[in-house]
């Protein structure tokens, strides 16, 4: 953070006098200006109590300063270059929103972007207060192979067509609003028709796993549900996208499911994944790729598939990991997009590439 000087607003170009109810019925932030060859950003919160930015998966918490004994907090953070980024407020236990920011994910959290980060533009903002509309075809899948029940969403976009299924399905019906974003990319003619399966996950890391239970719960029971639901869908060309743990599942599904799953949208796969890699200090300083890398040194034939796969540019431990499975299974066959988003490990970066990748995955 650079030293204070006597307005320290005055560079970001914010109208007013801080702290009064002029400068907060004018203030819209973050603010980012040059500063170098990354961005200097101004973050503020009005309030009677200490605060905390806390950033997910890039930086470690920013506390607030207070502008003389006014009820004006406020940070400098200093950002690279290309970054989009969700944030929180954390007061005491409590964390919320950013109440200047227009842009939110969520209910408390809100999403800050470079100037210089890629647009991502069939994302409508959507603020803190904001109710996400919901698909209205609605799912009660009661699995016997992974046990408890679960509310699977589904939405056809342009009447429908291929089946998408969207891990961890709750995270895009209610804090990114997927479904209108495929809509405005079909509408733009950068989407084919397609049919998103919103599915939920209850144990990630018991689920996303490279285990088959998951996909065979997917194949025995949740499309034959989604098959008698009336919504027309095509499985035979079936999308599988997924984030994290849920890259993993879906790459997994493409290897061990190949009649099931041979399309796959996976941003920041966590490729470093080994049976015992949550047991570690540090799991991700095992083997590089992890087990889906010992498991494509055996040359599998991949001739079929079709995977996209995407990380953070900012993630640079993942990179390694990550750069071994692009060119191991490209080695094996398959048909292998590679990009990196403005992003550390977060779903305000992947959001541009599942819409872009899928779209790529059905040609």
């Amino acid at each position: 953070m650079r030293p204070a000087g006597p307005d320290p607003f005055a560079a970001f170009g914010l109208p007013g006098v801080p702290g009064t109810d002029a400068f907060w019925a004018a203030v819209t932030t973050p603010v980012a200006v040059p500063d170098g060859d990354g961005w200097a950003t101004l973050f503020l919160r009005r309030g009677a109590r200490a605060a905390t930015i806390v950033f997910e998966s890039w930086s470690d918490p920013v506390p607030l300063r207070r502008w003389g004994d006014t009820d004006c907090w406020y940070a400098e953070v200093r950002m690279p270059e290309r970054l989009r980024v969700t944030y929180q407020f954390q007061v005491g236990d409590e964390v919320y929103a950013d109440p200047c920011n227009p842009a939110g994910a969520g209910g408390d959290r809100s999403l800050a972007a470079t100037p210089d980060a890629p647009a991502q533009p069939h994302w409508p903002p959507v603020g803190a207060a904001d109710v996400l509309p919901l698909p209205s075809t609605r799912l009660r899948w009661t699995s016997e192979r992974l046990g408890g029940r679960r509310t699977v969403r589904v939405h056809p976009v342009g009447g429908g067509g291929p089946l998408v299924l969207l891990l961890d399905g709750d995270d895009w019906l209610y804090l990114h609003p997927a479904a209108a974003a495929f809509d405005s990319a079909f509408g733009c003619g950068e989407m084919p028709p397609v049919t998103l399966v919103f599915l939920p996950a209850r144990d990630r890391e018991g689920e996303f796993g490279c285990r088959p239970a998951l996909w065979e719960a997917v194949r025995d029971e949740l499309l034959p549900l989604v098959a008698g639901s009336g919504v027309r869908a095509d499985p035979g060309r079936t999308v599988v996208a997924g984030q994290s743990l849920g890259g993993l599942s879906a790459l997994y599904a493409a290897l061990e499911f190949p009649e099931l799953v041979s399309l796959v949208a996976c941003q920041s796969a966590s490729l470093w994944w080994t049976p015992d890699a949550a047991d570690r200090a540090d799991p991700l300083g095992g083997p590089v790729g992890g087990t889906l890398a010992a498991r494509l040194r055996a040359r599998p034939d991949l001739s079929g598939l079709r995977i996209a796969f995407d990380v953070g540019e900012h993630e640079t431990r993942m990179l390694p990991h990550c750069a071994l499975v692009e060119a191991l299974a490209e080695q094996a066959g398959a048909t292998v997009r590679v990009s990196r988003s403005a992003s550390g490990h977060d779903r305000a970066g992947w959001r541009h590439a599942l819409l872009r990748d899928v779209a790529w995955a059905l040609g």
